[in-house]
């Protein structure tokens, strides 16, 4: 099975040379439990790539482009290789994620450095070719009274494109998860977590729960609208049953069959698993494990394997995963990747 990979290059401070191609087994494998392979070259040179998304119907790439604070998107033109399509388009400081909608008209990035979501509207080829900003967030925990000293940043994080043309942001900064409604013209509905919590990546389970990973709380939260479509939090529960020194969370995956949650923990450099129970909104611990990588910044769940890319070990590594417990081993595969930070399957 083939994978790209993004990562940090020279000014970001890593040693990737742009988007990366890593091979588990065959290319044409349906499954990732293949030996691991990376190819030398990369499928395009690109100033640190740190997250990459696909178009939903196009071979078009979208890559942010997190130090210069701009979005790119390329077109495939092989299996392992790719060209710009079009001209970066600037973001924000720090742009960390994008995601592209449903209906393929447009991106939406989210830049970590100055806290600023951006609409970046597609053309029909998947080229990118204006932007607009979205409402700024505003700091629940300096309003009505109270005051934050000192006054704290807007760092903008996760986007996530929701059922019933709904928007979920996250933003780490102020501790909040924002919903927007069609194009986000009319502003934002935000749930407001605990202070200091960080929320940092989501993602949308069957049970129709928002689960959301705190990057500094290291927890797991559970969203769910109520009759009025308001959202709110529904379950919160602690990655781990004693917080680890130094600890920062990463990652969201599921299982194939949605029962198990794992979240990634750079500091422990360990992956913890939960259980999701009931109608989605029951939250249990399982499990602690090695990641078996230093750094474990994003990770992909392939049937029964778990590939973590480990950017600080360089390098991308496969467990087994039990599917009857969801507790996955030690590290059965590994091989050496520069500065890795997002694992994408490549078809």
């Amino acid at each position: 099975m083939r994978f790209l990979l993004g990562g940090y290059t020279a000014d970001g401070g890593g040693a990737a040379e742009g988007i990366g191609v890593l091979l588990a087994g065959d290319p044409d494998d349906a499954s990732a439990a293949g030996e691991l392979s990376r190819c030398a070259a990369p499928a395009v040179r690109a100033d640190s790539p740190s997250w990459i998304t696909w178009h939903p119907t196009l071979p078009v790439l979208y890559a942010a482009l997190e130090h210069r604070g701009l979005v790119q998107a390329f077109r495939r033109d092989g299996d392992e290789s790719f060209a710009p399509l079009g001209e970066p388009v600037a973001a924000g400081e720090a742009v960390c994620h994008v995601a592209v909608a449903p209906s393929g008209d447009a991106v939406i990035a989210a830049c970590w450095g100055d806290g600023r979501l951006v609409r970046i509207r597609l053309d029909g080829e998947g080229r990118p070719v204006t932007a607009a900003d979205l409402a700024a967030a505003e700091d629940p925990y300096a309003l009505g009274g109270i005051s934050a000293t000192p006054p704290r940043p807007s760092r903008a994080h996760h986007v996530r494109f929701l059922p019933r043309n709904t928007v979920a942001t996250t933003d780490l900064g102020f501790d909040l998860v924002r919903f927007w409604h069609g194009d986000g013209g009319q502003g934002s509905r935000d749930v407001v977590l605990p202070r200091g919590t960080g929320p940092r990546h989501s993602r949308w389970h069957p049970s129709g729960h928002l689960f959301v990973v705190t990057e500094l709380s290291t927890e797991l939260y559970a969203l769910a609208p109520d009759p009025n479509g308001q959202w709110r939090v529904v379950a919160g529960v602690p990655l781990s049953p004693s917080e680890l020194p130094g600890d920062a969370a990463a990652e969201l995956a599921f299982s194939r069959d949605g029962r198990y949650v794992y979240a990634g923990l750079r500091g422990s450099n360990t992956l913890a698993v939960l259980e999701v129970r009931g109608d989605g909104a029951e939250l249990r611990p399982v499990a602690l494990v090695d990641a078996g990588v230093e750094g474990p910044r994003h990770h992909v769940v392939v049937r029964d394997t778990v590939l973590v890319a480990g950017q600080l070990s360089h390098e991308v590594v496969a467990l087994a995963l039990d599917e009857r417990t969801g507790v996955p081993g030690r590290a059965r595969r590994r091989v050496d990747a520069p500065s890795p930070t997002c694992v994408l399957p490549a078809s």
